[in-house]
């Protein structure tokens, strides 16, 4: 019983003492705004409270200010906006600044202000503040990290002066979902990073070792008797295109966004307009999935965190290329196929309530597509639907609980007008993580639905789950994940392929303070083996190790990774056939790169890798290196060059599925360049040239004799197969896409952008060409020139509504 008392006692004040050190800053009301301009001589700062005392968390974790570098921040409030206020102190001469743009960090030191209107540990909102006065912002959670998609408008004014730099910051309520209480505690981090030595400093302290950083808020206490403001926020715009190719083409319409209670806002796009979505880095694709491209337009990259839970959406499917295919009569030929579809509008509802529980719905329309044919022998045409009506929706339920779980449930749907394909997807998550913030669980359980048309319902399964250590320097990982051969999520979502069992394992460690040598170091220790689900067969295995790691004294980052699959390895997918594969064995793959300092006027990134396989009667290897070399001259003019090259030398993989039921392979040369370059001109933080420029030149050329597929996985060229028994299958493949813009942020929130681009595209069989006479080519093909000019202007209904209302008369 004495025991049990000691240990009691103990256990009370270590809680106490984790409580004691959770740091909190009382604030005051404001009768005066202050005005934000980074001169901090306003009432409203001179009695208000100092937070200070920042602690390091990286790389030196616990280290205290240095003397000359102290911070001090102070906090006041008003009945329309939270203000900060924050005197960052340094030698003027070790402020390392860059201009860049909006939610760009470039090289640069930063302050960051996170809050925590829920106090809930787990959403967050932070403001990121730079020397050269640009802003970044983001919402944060431990599911999805940082989403910078997420733009809000805010004030922020910055000044250097003798002994640093100053910070002066207004946040509107009406970028915040707070909750309508007379007395309100807010969680609240303050962070600063100096770009010097790549330290960052928080306001309380961090415990880097385990748990999710927003554990480790401090709090605002003081805030009361503010009322959530009506958020209503209209962005009209106004757009005009020239093409080349085209008609030119006006657009006129409005976004808005509208709170319809304290904790939920709805979000819609009314005509939608993305004439200025950039261009997709497409590559030449071999193998049998699709690819998967990056979202380009701004509705579908902001607020969509607890859509993308269970990955079960992949926005690109909205507004992509058509389902259907033509049917043709004799005499017939398609004289125009549109590539997408029009989006004709989306909405999107979402929130988290003071308990936790958020909930999200998304609902988009797509319009019917046609494709024109005509009859050559009449001459008459006639249409063919290829893409009904369609409506997309989500609908997400996700309960957080404990600071660092969550339970979810998500339900995605495609209904599309008529006797058409509609599919449905419904996904319960759970990710449990313990209250030490050691160890973590996670299970996930998907069906997925298909409303085939002539055929009946399709009905797939997937599960999940994991469990691993995720504390300390030593930390672990195990996962399985199966998928029948049935499940398909690819009207919402994206699965490049089903049927499969695998078992994952991986082992790190860390360490969270410098080395004499080194600012950190990560070591990772990956395994897997693969199965089909059904039939349950043995498909292959990897093994795998990387570490990656920083030098103290020139901040100059390196790294190295060794990938080997032992014995065989069975492609199911590859053959594009059910229950047949080929055999591949004893792969090694291997790759080392560097990364200089980017604070330097030079740096270089360097990427160097080998692959090949031993396996009797196959001699193939692949080299692949990269350089990208970075120019800074001075605090607005950066560009980065890119030149990438990799070879495959007698590679084998698919080719062709003939008549009669022969799977086809050969073996190809595959020999790829690729050369980008990305630079900007800011002139200060609100105006900005940009260049982007990438040209991607492929070429493979098959040898004559090629092999038949064997039903035991091996190839052979017993029955004397040649390139002329297929399609040529030889490729060279070229593009190039150049884009140029100037964009000038005219007040808050409101923004004009003028945006020149041209791209070209060749694909040939001229697989022999070198690469500057594949370049010539292809500039004989047509360019389309594209100009475009769009104009977004921020309208606050709190700003305006007092225009329409009586004023009173003069007595």
């Amino acid at each position: 019983m004495r025991h049990l008392s000691i240990f009691l006692l103990a256990m009370i004040t270590a809680i106490t003492l984790q409580a004691q050190e959770k740091k909190s800053l009382n604030i005051k009301r404001t009768d005066q705004a202050p005005k934000i301009d980074a001169i901090l001589d306003d009432t409203a700062w001179q009695d208000a409270e100092v937070a200070s005392d920042f602690i390091q968390f990286r790389p030196d974790a616990g280290a205290l200010e240095k003397e000359y570098q102290k911070t001090e921040v102070r906090v006041t409030y008003n009945d329309n906006a939270i203000f900060f206020a924050a005197y960052l102190h340094d030698k003027p001469e070790e402020i390392i600044k860059q201009f860049s743009q909006r939610d760009n960090f470039g090289i640069s030191d930063f302050f960051g202000i996170v809050l925590n209107p829920n106090n809930d540990a787990q959403n967050d909102v932070e403001f990121f503040v730079f020397p050269t006065g640009h802003q970044a912002d983001a919402i944060a959670n431990p599911s999805i990290g940082e989403d910078f998609g997420w733009n809000a408008v805010w004030e922020s004014a910055t000044k250097i002066v003798e002994d640093g730099w100053i910070v002066e910051v207004k946040i509107p309520y009406s970028t915040l979902r707070f909750s309508n209480q007379k007395v309100q505690t807010w969680g609240l981090q303050f962070h600063r990073r100096f770009r010097t030595n790549g330290s960052q400093y928080a306001w309380n302290p961090i415990n880097v070792t385990k748990g999710n950083i927003g554990l480790y808020h401090g709090e605002i206490n003081g805030i009361e008797n503010i009322e959530p403001p009506t958020r209503l926020s209209f962005y009209p715009f106004a757009s005009a295109t020239y093409n080349s190719l085209q008609s030119p083409d006006y657009g006129l319409g409005m976004d808005l966004k509208y709170g319809i209670s304290e904790n939920f806002t709805l979000d819609a796009t009314l005509i939608p307009d993305f004439s200025q979505a950039g261009f997709d880095d497409v590559q030449l694709n071999l193998g049998p999935f699709e690819q998967q491209f990056s979202e380009q337009r701004q509705f579908f990259t902001e607020g969509v965190d607890l859509f993308s839970k269970g990955n079960l959406f992949y926005s690109r499917r909205i507004g992509s290329a058509p389902i259907g295919e033509v049917t043709l009569n004799d005499n017939e030929e398609i004289i125009e196929e549109p590539e997408r579809v029009n989006m004709l509008n989306a909405i999107k509802v979402s929130g988290r309530t003071k308990n936790g529980l958020g909930i999200g719905v998304f609902n988009a329309i797509t319009e019917k597509t046609k494709a024109q044919i005509k009859d050559n022998v009449t001459n008459a045409t006639r249409e063919e639907v290829i893409e009904p009506l369609a409506n997309y929706n989500i609908l997400v339920v996700d309960q957080q609980f404990n600071k660092n779980s969550s339970v979810s449930l998500i339900n995605t749907n495609v209904t599309r007008n008529g006797h058409a394909r509609d599919a449905n997807v419904t996904g319960l998550l759970l990710d449990l993580v313990n209250k030490n913030n050691t160890y973590g669980f996670i299970a996930q359980a998907k069906r997925s639905d298909l409303n085939l048309p002539d055929e009946n319902n399709q009905v797939g399964y997937s599960t999940n789950l994991g469990f691993g250590k995720n504390s300390g320097k030593y930390r672990f990982y195990f996962e399985h994940e199966a998928v029948d051969k049935k499940y398909d999520i690819n009207d919402m979502g994206i699965l490049f392929r089903n049927n499969y069992s695998n078992f994952y394992a991986n082992g790190s460690y860390r360490i969270f303070e410098p080395t004499k040598t080194l600012n950190d170091f990560q070591l990772y220790v990956n395994a897997n083996v693969s199965y089909l689900f059904k039939p349950h067969t043995y498909t292959g295995k990897n093994f795998n190790v990387n570490f990656n790691s920083t030098i103290k004294k020139n901040l100059m980052g390196f790294g190295a990774y060794v990938a080997i699959q032992p014995g065989k390895q069975y492609d199911y997918f590859g053959p594009r056939a059910e229950n047949r594969y080929f055999i591949s064995e004893d792969w090694l793959n291997m790759n080392g790169w560097i990364s200089s300092n980017y604070n330097k006027t030079f740096a270089l990134d360097a990427n160097l890798g080998y692959e090949t396989l031993f396996e009797s009667g196959r001699d193939y290897t692949s080299y692949f290196f990269s350089l990208s070399p970075r120019l800074k001259l001075g605090d607005r003019f950066i560009m980065q060059y890119s030149f990438d090259y990799d070879i495959e030398l007698k590679e084998r993989g698919y080719v062709e599925t003939l008549d009669n039921d022969a799977i086809i392979y050969g073996q190809r040369d595959q020999e790829t360049i690729i050369n980008s370059i990305s630079g900007s001109y800011n002139f200060n933080s609100f105006h900005a040239l940009n260049l982007t420029f990438r040209n991607y030149w492929s070429t493979v050329t098959y040898e004559d004799d090629l092999y038949a597929l064997q039903e035991n996985g091996r190839l052979n060229q017993d029955d004397g197969y040649t390139k002329e028994d297929v399609d040529n299958p030889d490729v060279n493949f070229d593009t190039w896409n150049l884009d140029l813009s100037y964009s000038w942020q005219f007040a808050p929130g409101s923004q004009l952008t003028a945006l020149y681009r041209n791209n070209l595209l060749n694909f040939s069989n001229a697989s022999e060409e070198d690469y500057f006479t594949s370049l010539d080519n292809l500039f004989k093909e047509d360019i389309n020139h594209t100009f475009s000019i769009r104009m977004v202007y921020y309208i606050d209904y709190n700003n305006v509504k007092n225009i329409f209302k009586s004023k009173p008369k003069n007595i």
